[in-house]
């Protein structure tokens, strides 16, 4: 999936920075991703830890962490998915609010792909009310419709506008693909709570921070995720179907430098990785005068290509390279 802040391709960089602060066995370590997005550096870190905690307050995070982190036994659901691959599309939500030839005249989706996920998500939740499947397997066949559906979304990667017409990735036909995930002895938790408050509650080795940078809001951005993954009533707001949102401290610069000390203050974790970028509200300066008070400081950087819209459109894709800052505190 493309997603702003998306630590994919830093996740070796990021894994080989714990281990040479913490060592090399991870294997008796309890992990936490508290701001996981979908879930990649959680998932990076699943089979090499003891258990992992993954959060995020947004619900399409936390179904695809529900099953990326959370399953980790064989499931049984590969004819479940069979039939939802062979079901016809008919319109529903998802089609007259935000695909071609719907009542809203928003171009999401295309017209048979919006019927296609409206038809999928409906059996999904009849299947789930009438106790056909259970909550691990609901939790997959919801992410491998988000997974698949986010592949033939017509917009520049994000969700916060669709594009005028749509592109050829988008006219393609909707292919439910299984939303796979790695095996484990140990089992692992996942959350949908506000960070900081999360944080008063839970306790482990190491504590991964990833929190917004800037003004971005994330509820804003992935809506339609949200929208498909919830499957509720309310009433779209404006040209691109906004529903209400979440709003983060961490993309305000008023009350950033605030909640970021205040959540240091009540992590109960001996190593803490903060990823930050020389993009985000709080300049390392300041982080560093921050996580200094609270134990050992250090902090390693990695360049990189930034996140892009989507490169099929014709838009200006210039490589501006980017800092990653992952700043390092040993909490005393």
């Amino acid at each position: 999936m493309n997603y702003i802040g998306s630590k994919h391709k830093l996740g070796e960089f990021i894994k080989a920075t714990v281990k040479d602060v913490v060592g090399e066995d991870l294997s008796q370590m309890v992990f936490c991703d508290l701001f996981a997005g979908t879930g990649s550096v959680a998932r990076n870190f699943k089979t090499s830890v003891k258990s992992v905690i993954a959060n995020d307050v947004e619900y399409y995070s936390y179904v695809l962490l529900k099953n990326y982190i959370e399953n980790h036994q064989n499931l049984d659901a590969g004819d479940f998915l069979a039939e939802l691959i062979e079901l016809k599309g008919k319109p529903g939500f998802i089609f007259e609010e935000y695909s071609e030839n719907g009542k809203a005249d928003r171009l999401y989706f295309s017209e048979a792909n919006g019927k296609k996920i409206d038809a999928v998500r409906q059996q999904i939740e009849n299947w789930n009310l009438n106790k056909n499947i259970g909550e691990n397997q609901y939790f997959f066949l919801l992410s491998s419709l988000l997974e698949s559906a986010d592949k033939v979304a017509n917009t520049a990667s994000v969700y916060s506008a669709f594009l005028k017409e749509i592109k050829l990735s988008a006219q393609k036909e909707l292919q439910l693909k299984p939303a796979k995930f790695e095996l484990t002895e140990h089992s692992h938790q996942v959350f949908q709570r506000d960070a900081n408050q999360l944080i008063k509650e839970i306790e482990g080795d190491i504590l991964y921070l990833d929190p917004p940078y800037n003004a971005r809001q994330y509820g804003a951005n992935y809506h339609i995720l949200n929208t498909i993954a919830k499957y509720d009533t309310f009433v779209p707001k404006g040209k691109t179907g906004l529903r209400d949102y979440y709003r983060s401290n961490y993309c305000s610069r008023r009350e950033v430098e605030k909640s970021f000390q205040v959540l240091l203050e009540n992590a109960n974790f001996k190593y803490i990785f903060f990823s930050y970028n020389n993009e985000g509200f709080m300049p390392s300066e300041e982080i560093k005068k921050i996580m200094s008070r609270f134990g050992n400081y250090d902090l390693v950087t990695r360049n990189y290509q930034r996140f892009k819209a989507d490169k099929t459109e014709n838009r200006n894709h210039t490589a501006n390279n980017t800092i990653e800052f992952l700043h390092i505190l040993e909490k005393k």
